[in-house]
C-alpha cells in the first residue's frame, strides 16, 4: 500500500505482475499525497476522527471501567447474572441495531448556542454526539476489565476501607492505578472500531465539517477511481493506529496473559 502510494496508476497496474509491486522502484513522487489534500478535506477528516476517537476511548475506559468495578467489587445481588447479559449482548451483530439505533438518536433532544442563546433541538444526528456515545459502553471492555479487576487482591479495599477510603476513592487510587495493562488493551480495542468506522457515520453524518477519515475513501472512488491517491490516503490513516498498537503493545500482551489466567 505505502509503495503504490509513491507510483502513478499506471505504474501501479504495470507492476502488478511482477515483484516490482512490493519495490519502490520506477516513477516515485509523493504528487498522491498532495493530490489527496486537493481532492478532499483530508486534514478536516483526520481531525475529526482524532477527536471522535480519543473522546470515545476516555469516555469508554472511565464508563466500562466503572462498571466493571461495580460487578468485581460491590456486593451487588445477581451481579453475576447481570455481567452475563452483557456479555451476552457481544452475540448480537451491529447491522441488526443499526437501523433503530437511528431512530433513536434522532428522538434525543440536542442543543446548540447560536446568536440569540442556547437553543434546544430533536435529533443528534449530523452531529458530533451521535458518532461517541451509542459506542462508549462495550461488553467486552466491562468483561476484560472485570477479569483483570479479580486478578487484584481484595484485601487492598478492606485495607483502604480502614483508612476511610470509599468506593469511587479505591477505584480511583487503588484499582486504576494497578490496571494499566488493561487500561492500554481497551484503549487499543475502543480506538480501532472509533478509527475504522464506516458504516454509522455514513447513515447519521451528512455535513462534511463532521465525516470522519473512512467516508473520505468514497471521494476517490467517485467516477475514475484514483488508486494511487486510495493508497496515499489509506497510508495516511493508517499511521495513528500503527502507532497506537507500537506504543501499547507491551501493555496490551501483559493484559491478554494477565486475564486470561482466570478464564
Amino acid at each position: 500500500m505505502f509503495v503504490s502510494s509513491l507510483k502513478p496508476d499506471l505504474q501501479i497496474f504495470g507492476d502488478l505482475s511482477s515483484f516490482a509491486a512490493f519495490l519502490p522502484v520506477g516513477d516515485i513522487s509523493l504528487d498522491n499525497y498532495v493530490a489527496v489534500f486537493d481532492r478532499v478535506p483530508a486534514l478536516r477528516f483526520l481531525m475529526n476522527s482524532v477527536l471522535i476517537s480519543v473522546v470515545t476511548v476516555l469516555l469508554g475506559i472511565f464508563v466500562n471501567s466503572l462498571a466493571a468495578f461495580g460487578l468485581s467489587r460491590l456486593r451487588i445481588p445477581g451481579k453475576r447474572v447481570v455481567l452475563t447479559l452483557i456479555i451476552a449482548t457481544l452475540i448480537i451483530p451491529f447491522e441488526t441495531l443499526a437501523l433503530p439505533m437511528v431512530w433513536w438518536v434522532n428522538q434525543l433532544p440536542s442543543f446548540s448556542i447560536d446568536e440569540f442563546g442556547l437553543a434546544f433541538t430533536q435529533g443528534w444526528l449530523d452531529t458530533y454526539q451521535v458518532q461517541i456515545i451509542p459506542f462508549v459502553a462495550n461488553a467486552f471492555a466491562i468483561f476484560l476489565f472485570h477479569q483483570y479487576f479479580e486478578s487484584i487482591p481484595k484485601e487492598l479495599d478492606e485495607a483502604a476501607r480502614m483508612d476511610g477510603a470509599g468506593w469511587f476513592r479505591i477505584y480511583r487510587k487503588v484499582i486504576m492505578p494497578l490496571s494499566g495493562p488493561a487500561i492500554a488493551t481497551v484503549a487499543i480495542l475502543t480506538f480501532l472500531p472509533a478509527w475504522n468506522s464506516y458504516l454509522w457515520p455514513l447513515m447519521v453524518v451528512q455535513s462534511e465539517d463532521l465525516r470522519p477519515v473512512m467516508i473520505g475513501i468514497q471521494y476517490f472512488k467517485d467516477l475514475n477511481p484514483a488508486w494511487g491517491e486510495i493508497m496515499a490516503y489509506s497510508s495516511m490513516i493508517t499511521v495513528p493506529v500503527v502507532a497506537l498498537f507500537i506504543a501499547f503493545q507491551r501493555s496490551f500482551v501483559n493484559s491478554i496473559a494477565s486475564t486470561g489466567v482466570k478464564g
